[in-house]
């Protein structure tokens, strides 16, 4: 049965779609099954353009991805919910959380967001395996 995976950003653009491309590439070639997802509590209307070129450069297209507003059935049908920076609490949802809270913002600095990003998907992966 394929797991699901949702990352959350505030505003679903930029590191949970970061997130979402490298577990699904990184699970794609261990042979691990995960449906994974995006979203934000406070969406954009469109994924940074930053992130859009920096994923284009490393092979990924995500210009259909769209971001959208995290419903409370994505986080209940959700096996691991992994948050970079939100409040879930208005959702009215009580699940377990996955706080990767130490990613800045790529805004700041999107090589580095996109290295620890890289490297808790990483774990994440070791970890399910």
């Amino acid at each position: 049965m394929t797991q699901r995976v949702l990352f959350l950003c505030p505003h679903g653009a930029a590191k949970s779609v970061l997130a979402a491309v490298y577990c699904q590439q990184l699970a794609r070639e261990r042979g691990i099954e995960l449906l994974v997802n995006f979203a934000g509590t406070e969406p954009d209307t469109a994924v940074a353009p930053a992130v859009v070129q920096l994923l284009q450069n490393e092979g990924f297209d995500v210009t259909h991805f769209v971001p959208h507003r995290v419903t409370g059935q994505e986080l209940i049908e959700a096996d691991w919910v992994i948050s970079m920076g939100c409040e879930l609490d208005e959702l009215g949802v009580e699940r377990a959380v996955i706080q990767w809270d130490d990613v800045p913002a790529p805004s700041q600095g999107l090589l580095v967001a996109r290295d620890m990003i890289g490297t808790h998907v990483e774990a994440f992966i070791d970890s399910i395996s």
